[in-house]
Order: C-alpha cells, then structure tokens, then sequence
C-alpha cells in the first residue's frame, strides 16, 4: 500500500475458536531485558531480496541501537512456517518474526504472539502512519511492513511466438493465449497450478485470486458461500483450461516455488504471481522477457479489479525475553524512509501510509503493477479466519479429485462447503 490508498485497516483474525495451549513461558531466545541484547529475526523475506539488502539494514539498526545485535534467520517461506508452528508448540520462538497474515489466528491462540498495542503504547509510539494492522485475541498481533500484490504474469516472448500480443483481459482471452503457447510449443504450459496439500496457498493465490478479480466473495456474511455461481465458475473455468491440456502436470504436488521456476525457465506462459518476485526473475533470469497485468475476469468489465494481496507482516514472540528491544526493530522497519527502501528493493507497496516506492515511474512493470494496484481494490478473504491454511487445503483437495475426474465441480463445492461450515 502507498499514500494511504487504502487507508487505516485492521483486520480481525480472531473470530474464530480453537483449542489452545497454555501460555507460553517466557523462555525467549535472546538474553538480556530492557532495550539491549541479541534478537533473532527470523523471516522468508532476505532470500527474496537483492542480496545484503536485509543484512545492510540490520547493520543500520545496530549501529543507531547500541547493545543490540540482530541474527537473521532467513528461510523460504514454507519452512519458515513449520519452524514458527515448532516453534509455537515447543515454546521456543525468535524474538521477531515475519508472519503471513494466515498463520495470525492460530499463532495467537497458542499465546505465541505479543500484544503489539501494549508494545506501542509503552514506546509513545504513534499508530496513525500504519496503512494496516492484523488483530487476533483482542489486541494487534501482526503489522504489514510491505504488500504484495497477485498480478497475472505472461512470458510476452512466448506469447509473441505464439501471435499473442496483447495480455489477456477476460478469462476467455487467456484460454486463447495459453492454447495458442501450447500449440506453438507443446514443451511450455499455458498455466502452472500449485495445489499441493503441504502448502495450499495456491488455493488464496491461483485459484480464489479469479473470483476476487471479478468482485465475487466466496463468503456471505462472513460464512462459507462456496455453492454460487460465481465460485463454480471458478472451478468450471480451471477444470476446462485442464481438459484441454493447458495446466502444467501435476498440480497435486507443485507449490509456488515450483510455479516461480517454471516461469522463471521459459516453460509457463503465464502464471499467477506475486510482484515480489520480479527481483528474483532478473536476477535468475536476465533473459526473461515478461509483463504484468490486472487478474483476467470473467466478462472483461471495466468496474475497478479485486486484487488479490499478501503481506509480510510482521510480530514479536510472547515468549522473548527482549520486547522492548523487539519493539525498536519493529518500529525501525516501519519508519516512512526504511519502509519505503524496504518497498522499493522488493517491488512492493509500504505498510507505512506515508512511504512512497522508487521505481513507480522509472520501471514498466513496477509502474503497470502500482497503476493496477492503485485502480484496484486489495481483497483476501483468507486473512483473519481461523485456520485459514486447514480451509484452503479442504478446497485443493477436492479441486485435486475434480482435476482428476472422480467428481465435479458441483461436488468439489458441496463437499468444501461443509468442511468449511464445521469450522467457521
């Protein structure tokens, strides 16, 4: 998010209810109280950006904090949700973590998270500058440092091979061009699909990101809505790109990485991604010709998009012994002038309302990524229900029986729905 476009949200990620454990002791994993000693801070973002960048910083926070010391924990994102889950459950956890608004309600309700408003409120820190915050538990838990959005990606030489020239706007346009990419060279697919059950945010990302695109909510008053329309439309709408050989084989294992290579490579024509990782495709893939846009929709209407969006948020352990010292990392990174570099190095939009990144006019696609963000209206409905990442992989179950052609998509949805009613 940039100059407040969306202006101050919080998000509850509380609703919901779920059997949890007792506090957590405070056994933190750094020494020392009040504001020196070692934090550790553990986060997917340092693989993610240019390389040093994440370190630099840490280094500026050091030498402005004397007596604290910052060892980063830096992992790809699945594996840095185990460790947190571990973590959680075995009452060890770094001081400060990056966190994915999705774990927010489960980590909370094993008492793993501290209660940033009390942190803030003992800092005198003012509030006002956070484009966002995460609540679960009755207090916040989870400040966006930076945004993504989920943007359709195309390999505009592939398409180009293909008579492809313009990138596709309705769903109908992007069957054509994912067809013509195939039939020009049966060796790249014309989508890529990750649904694999050990991370199903291919579900939020790939799948439900073509609903929102159009304005529909697979929710109703804040419970399951899967059975409509506009949902099985989704679903009819990926089974047939299936039926014609148009999705990259086997769905049911990939994860998102697997997604980034095979685009990466030249094999995909085009993916569903996020813009955080137009750093990793030049730097990997210097040769790489490709162009973002807005989410296809259904019917190609001109009303403003659903865009789908992430967030690399971030908490402070319950368990740290260095809050206060946690709290001043916090605070660094959501400062207007880091927050923004933060933003810039990583293609994304500040948490800090006031930050704006470089870039938006000098790089096509980062500009054509903020003009759509900006057009658009940020939606994830996944962020703050509770075990958000158990209900996207109840729907990439049965989406993997619907691709496989035990059921359809009527059945896929029926079946979802009451998973989904049993626990929200």
């Amino acid at each position: 998010m940039s100059n407040g476009a969306l202006g101050r949200r919080t998000v509850l990620a509380g609703m919901g209810a779920l059997s949890a454990s007792g506090a957590l002791a405070a056994c933190g994993n750094s020494g020392g109280s009040g504001g020196g000693g070692k934090l550790e801070f553990q986060q997917w973002w340092e693989p993610e950006l240019p390389e040093g960048f994440l370190r630099e910083l840490m280094d500026e926070f050091e030498a402005a904090n004397e007596g604290i010391t910052v060892e980063l924990l830096s992992g790809p994102y699945a594996a840095t949700k185990e460790q947190l889950i571990a973590g959680a459950a075995s009452r060890t956890m770094p001081d400060v973590m990056g966190l994915d608004g999705a774990w927010v309600h489960d980590l909370a309700s094993q008492k793993a998270l501290a209660d940033l408003d009390q942190l803030m409120s003992e800092a005198s820190f003012d509030d006002t500058e956070l484009a966002s915050t995460v609540e679960a538990e009755g207090s916040t838990r989870m400040i966006p440092v930076v945004n993504f959005a989920y943007m359709l990606f195309a390999n505009t030489a592939v398409l180009g091979e293909a008579g492809i020239d313009a990138l596709p706007t309705t769903r109908e346009e992007f069957t054509a061009a994912a067809a013509a990419a195939v039939e020009a060279d049966p060796g790249v697919a014309g989508w890529v699909l990750p649904l694999s059950l050990e991370a199903p945010n291919g579900v939020q990302n790939d799948v439900m990101s073509w609903l929102w695109a159009g304005g529909q909510s697979m929710l109703a008053d804040g419970k399951p809505a899967l059975e409509s329309e506009e949902v099985t439309s989704v679903i009819d709408f990926i089974v047939d790109l299936d039926d014609q050989g148009l999705i990259a084989p086997g769905s049911a294992t990939l994860k998102e990485q697997d997604k980034v290579e095979e685009f990466s490579s030249g094999r995909a024509a085009m993916i569903v991604d996020t813009v955080a990782h137009v750093n990793m495709f030049r730097a990997d893939s210097p040769d790489l010709q490709f162009e973002v846009a807005a989410m296809p929709t259904a019917d190609g209407s001109e009303e403003a998009p659903g865009v789908t969006y992430g967030s690399w948020g971030i908490g402070v352990s319950e368990a740290s012994q260095n809050k206060e010292a946690a709290w001043k990392l916090v605070e660094f990174l959501m400062s207007e002038d880091v927050n923004a570099r933060i933003a810039s190095a990583a293609n994304a939009f500040p948490g800090n309302s006031k930050s704006v990144p470089d870039g938006v006019e000098d790089d096509e696609v980062t500009k054509t990524a903020f003009e759509v963000w900006q057009s658009g209206t940020p939606v994830n409905e996944f962020v703050g229900l509770p075990v958000a990442e158990q209900l996207m992989r109840d729907l990439a179950e049965q989406l993997q029986k619907t691709l496989e052609g035990s059921q359809d998509a009527a059945q896929a949805l029926a079946a979802t729905q009451k998973s989904w009613e049993s626990k929200l």
